[in-house]
């Protein structure tokens, strides 16, 4: 397997979200364990001009990973429950992430970090460099993409509502 590097990050958000599916997400555990597991869902946040991205009214402390480089880790917490996790695109200051919303047979984003055991203690890590969370790619290849529509986001413009910004795997 390969870890991931940064120049992979650099790209567009809708791009990155596309690229993502079926590489292997890594967390090393507390006790020295290594969880492997294959992205088969991704949904992308465009940044200033997206109104379903948390980057839309500007920096705040909560969305600062946001506007980093590529490669790093967001995780926030959704609804008081769920940890989400995102991996950041494209160049400093210049917001756009990728939601991680399914690996192998999970699907929803709480579900994922709650298997990874992703906690905002790893918002800000480069997942480049990381020695808890890092990307492999393993040379799996992809039957299909399917194109849908963003959920969860009853608060952002039609416009960005109707966009096809999630990407599932088509096995």
């Amino acid at each position: 397997m390969r870890i991931i590097d940064r120049a992979f990050f650099k790209r567009n958000v809708v791009i990155l979200a596309q690229e993502l599916l079926g590489k292997v997400l890594c967390r090393k555990l507390a006790d020295g364990q290594v969880l492997r597991i294959r992205i088969t869902e991704t949904e992308a946040y465009g940044g200033a001009d997206d109104s379903a991205s948390h980057a839309s009214h500007g920096m705040t402390k909560r969305n600062a990973p946001m506007f980093g480089r590529g490669g790093t880790i967001y995780v926030y917490l959704c609804y008081g429950i769920h940890e989400i996790l995102n991996i950041i695109s494209g160049e400093v200051g210049d917001p756009q992430g990728v939601m991680i919303r399914g690996v192998d047979n999970l699907f929803g984003p709480g579900k994922v970090t709650k298997a990874l055991c992703v906690t905002r203690e790893l918002c800000n890590h480069d997942i480049t460099n990381s020695q808890d969370i890092w990307l492999e790619d393993d040379g799996f290849k992809l039957n299909g993409v399917q194109e849908l529509k963003r959920v969860g986001i009853g608060y952002a413009s039609t416009e960005d509502q109707d966009r096809l910004w999630r990407f599932r795997i088509i096995f």
